[in-house]
Protein backbone atom coordinates (compact mmCIF):
# COMPACT_ATOMS: atom_id res chain seq x y z
CA UNK A 1 0.00 0.00 0.00
CA UNK A 2 1.25 3.38 -1.02
CA UNK A 3 1.32 5.79 1.79
CA UNK A 4 1.79 10.07 1.82
CA UNK A 5 3.64 12.50 3.19
CA UNK A 6 3.78 16.10 2.88
CA UNK A 7 5.48 19.49 2.58
CA UNK A 8 5.42 21.20 5.42
CA UNK A 9 6.46 24.84 4.22
CA UNK A 10 6.96 26.99 1.27
CA UNK A 11 5.93 27.36 -1.91
CA UNK A 12 4.45 23.84 -1.91
CA UNK A 13 3.19 23.79 1.52
CA UNK A 14 0.36 20.87 1.87
CA UNK A 15 1.70 19.13 -0.77
CA UNK A 16 1.40 15.31 -0.84
CA UNK A 17 4.16 12.98 -1.62
CA UNK A 18 4.10 8.95 -1.63
CA UNK A 19 6.69 7.15 0.41
CA UNK A 20 8.52 4.53 -1.28
CA UNK A 21 6.97 1.31 -1.15
CA UNK A 22 8.27 -1.56 1.06
CA UNK A 23 10.50 -1.50 3.81
CA UNK A 24 13.46 -1.18 2.31
CA UNK A 25 13.58 2.85 2.72
CA UNK A 26 13.11 4.81 6.20
CA UNK A 27 11.11 7.93 5.70
CA UNK A 28 12.13 11.15 7.41
CA UNK A 29 9.21 11.91 10.09
CA UNK A 30 7.96 15.97 9.88
CA UNK A 31 9.44 16.41 13.27
CA UNK A 32 12.67 15.92 12.00
CA UNK A 33 12.42 17.60 8.95
CA UNK A 34 10.86 20.73 10.81
CA UNK A 35 14.43 20.16 13.08
CA UNK A 36 16.50 20.27 10.01
CA UNK A 37 15.15 23.37 8.38
CA UNK A 38 15.00 25.18 12.17
CA UNK A 39 18.53 24.23 11.93
CA UNK A 40 19.59 25.89 8.45
CA UNK A 41 16.87 28.17 7.36
CA UNK A 42 13.70 28.00 7.81
CA UNK A 43 14.07 29.72 4.05
CA UNK A 44 16.68 30.15 1.47
CA UNK A 45 17.30 32.82 -1.33
CA UNK A 46 18.67 30.13 -3.94
CA UNK A 47 20.87 27.71 -3.53
CA UNK A 48 21.88 24.31 -4.50
CA UNK A 49 21.55 20.89 -2.71
CA UNK A 50 22.46 16.89 -2.74
CA UNK A 51 19.93 14.50 -1.60
CA UNK A 52 22.33 11.82 -1.59
CA UNK A 53 20.42 8.46 0.11
CA UNK A 54 17.10 10.54 -1.18
CA UNK A 55 14.44 7.52 -0.62
CA UNK A 56 10.89 9.13 -1.93
CA UNK A 57 12.46 12.43 -2.13
CA UNK A 58 11.24 14.43 0.78
CA UNK A 59 13.88 16.18 2.52
CA UNK A 60 14.98 17.87 -1.13
CA UNK A 61 11.61 18.96 -2.09
CA UNK A 62 10.89 20.49 1.39
CA UNK A 63 14.30 22.41 0.34
CA UNK A 64 13.08 23.89 -2.99
CA UNK A 65 9.75 24.41 -1.71
CA UNK A 66 11.67 26.99 0.87
CA UNK A 67 13.48 28.27 -1.55
CA UNK A 68 16.47 26.60 -2.51
CA UNK A 69 16.71 26.30 -6.60
CA UNK A 70 17.91 23.49 -7.32
CA UNK A 71 19.06 19.83 -6.20
CA UNK A 72 20.25 16.73 -7.54
CA UNK A 73 18.59 13.68 -6.47
CA UNK A 74 20.69 9.86 -5.86
CA UNK A 75 19.74 6.94 -4.80
CA UNK A 76 20.23 2.82 -5.68
CA UNK A 77 16.71 1.73 -4.98
CA UNK A 78 15.13 1.85 -8.05
CA UNK A 79 11.63 1.71 -6.76
CA UNK A 80 12.66 4.99 -4.99
CA UNK A 81 14.18 6.75 -7.74
CA UNK A 82 10.59 6.26 -9.41
CA UNK A 83 8.65 7.82 -6.41
CA UNK A 84 11.25 10.74 -6.36
CA UNK A 85 10.32 11.40 -10.14
CA UNK A 86 6.51 11.07 -9.50
CA UNK A 87 6.91 13.41 -6.35
CA UNK A 88 9.13 15.77 -8.50
CA UNK A 89 6.43 15.60 -10.93
CA UNK A 90 3.55 15.98 -8.98
CA UNK A 91 5.28 19.29 -7.74
CA UNK A 92 5.97 21.20 -10.67
CA UNK A 93 9.78 20.95 -10.23
CA UNK A 94 11.50 19.16 -12.86
CA UNK A 95 13.58 21.42 -13.80
CA UNK A 96 15.18 22.44 -10.65
CA UNK A 97 16.72 19.04 -10.48
CA UNK A 98 18.52 16.11 -11.62
CA UNK A 99 18.20 12.16 -10.47
CA UNK A 100 20.06 9.84 -10.50
CA UNK A 101 19.72 5.74 -9.69
CA UNK A 102 23.34 5.45 -8.41
CA UNK A 103 25.47 4.14 -5.76
CA UNK A 104 26.44 6.61 -3.00
CA UNK A 105 30.42 6.54 -3.58
CA UNK A 106 30.25 6.41 -7.71
CA UNK A 107 27.89 9.49 -7.56
CA UNK A 108 30.10 11.44 -5.00
CA UNK A 109 33.16 10.31 -7.84
CA UNK A 110 30.83 11.88 -11.01
CA UNK A 111 30.02 14.95 -8.68
CA UNK A 112 33.97 15.29 -8.14
CA UNK A 113 34.75 15.18 -11.52
CA UNK A 114 31.88 17.70 -12.87
CA UNK A 115 33.51 20.07 -9.97
CA UNK A 116 30.34 20.36 -8.07
CA UNK A 117 29.76 22.38 -4.42
CA UNK A 118 26.89 22.62 -2.88
CA UNK A 119 25.00 24.94 -0.08
CA UNK A 120 23.41 21.77 1.64
CA UNK A 121 24.07 18.06 1.42
CA UNK A 122 21.67 15.68 2.76
CA UNK A 123 23.10 11.93 3.85
CA UNK A 124 21.14 9.46 5.22
CA UNK A 125 22.41 6.10 4.63
CA UNK A 126 20.57 3.25 5.46
CA UNK A 127 21.27 2.47 9.54
CA UNK A 128 22.67 -1.42 9.11
CA UNK A 129 25.39 -0.30 6.48
CA UNK A 130 26.43 2.73 8.11
CA UNK A 131 29.30 4.78 6.49
CA UNK A 132 28.81 8.50 7.49
CA UNK A 133 32.43 9.08 8.54
CA UNK A 134 33.83 7.80 5.25
CA UNK A 135 31.44 9.91 3.11
CA UNK A 136 32.22 12.98 5.01
CA UNK A 137 35.67 12.60 4.48
CA UNK A 138 35.27 12.02 0.92
CA UNK A 139 32.78 15.60 0.92
CA UNK A 140 35.09 17.30 2.92
CA UNK A 141 38.27 16.05 1.21
CA UNK A 142 37.35 16.96 -2.36
CA UNK A 143 35.41 20.69 -1.24
CA UNK A 144 32.16 19.34 -1.80
CA UNK A 145 30.27 21.33 0.36
CA UNK A 146 30.55 25.19 -0.30
CA UNK A 147 31.89 28.26 2.21
CA UNK A 148 29.52 28.59 5.44
CA UNK A 149 27.73 25.45 4.05
CA UNK A 150 25.97 22.52 6.21
CA UNK A 151 25.73 18.97 6.14
CA UNK A 152 22.79 17.44 7.40
CA UNK A 153 23.27 13.46 8.81
CA UNK A 154 20.65 11.60 9.64
CA UNK A 155 21.49 8.32 11.47
CA UNK A 156 21.29 5.55 14.65
CA UNK A 157 21.83 7.10 17.59
CA UNK A 158 24.83 4.43 18.57
CA UNK A 159 26.25 5.83 15.65
CA UNK A 160 29.86 8.02 16.86
CA UNK A 161 30.32 10.71 14.51
CA UNK A 162 33.88 13.07 15.20
CA UNK A 163 33.54 16.49 16.26
CA UNK A 164 35.62 17.27 13.58
CA UNK A 165 36.74 16.37 10.10
CA UNK A 166 39.21 18.82 8.81
CA UNK A 167 37.42 21.79 8.11
CA UNK A 168 33.92 20.50 8.86
CA UNK A 169 32.76 20.85 12.58
CA UNK A 170 30.00 19.34 13.88
CA UNK A 171 27.43 22.30 15.85
CA UNK A 172 24.59 20.31 16.79
CA UNK A 173 23.11 17.15 17.67
CA UNK A 174 20.02 15.45 18.34
CA UNK A 175 18.01 12.40 18.94
CA UNK A 176 14.21 11.49 18.01
CA UNK A 177 14.02 8.04 19.50
CA UNK A 178 15.19 5.46 17.09
CA UNK A 179 16.76 8.29 14.61
CA UNK A 180 19.37 10.74 15.49
CA UNK A 181 20.56 14.57 13.66
CA UNK A 182 23.95 15.49 13.00
CA UNK A 183 24.78 19.07 11.78
CA UNK A 184 28.36 20.08 9.90
CA UNK A 185 29.24 23.69 9.04
CA UNK A 186 32.35 24.43 6.46
CA UNK A 187 33.95 26.74 8.07
CA UNK A 188 36.81 28.47 5.49
CA UNK A 189 40.22 28.45 6.86
CA UNK A 190 42.26 31.64 6.24
CA UNK A 191 43.57 32.14 2.39
CA UNK A 192 40.82 29.34 0.87
CA UNK A 193 39.86 29.97 -2.30
CA UNK A 194 36.03 29.70 -2.55
CA UNK A 195 34.28 28.13 -5.84
CA UNK A 196 31.01 28.91 -6.93
CA UNK A 197 29.98 25.94 -9.25
CA UNK A 198 26.50 25.11 -9.36
CA UNK A 199 25.24 22.49 -11.91
CA UNK A 200 27.81 21.99 -14.33
CA UNK A 201 26.72 20.17 -17.39
CA UNK A 202 27.09 16.24 -17.07
CA UNK A 203 25.79 13.08 -15.56
CA UNK A 204 26.01 11.06 -12.54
Amino acid sequence: MVTYMRIISGSCKGRRLKSVPGKSTRPTTDKMKETIFNWIGPYFSGGSCLDLYAGSGGVGLEALSRGMDFVIFVDNNKQAIHTVKTNVSMCGLEEKCEIYNNDSDRALKAIVKRKLQFDLIFLDPPYKRQKLKSLLEMIEKNSLVKESGCIICEHDPEVMLPGAIGELERIKSISYGMSSLSMYIHEKKEGEQNDEHRGMPGQL
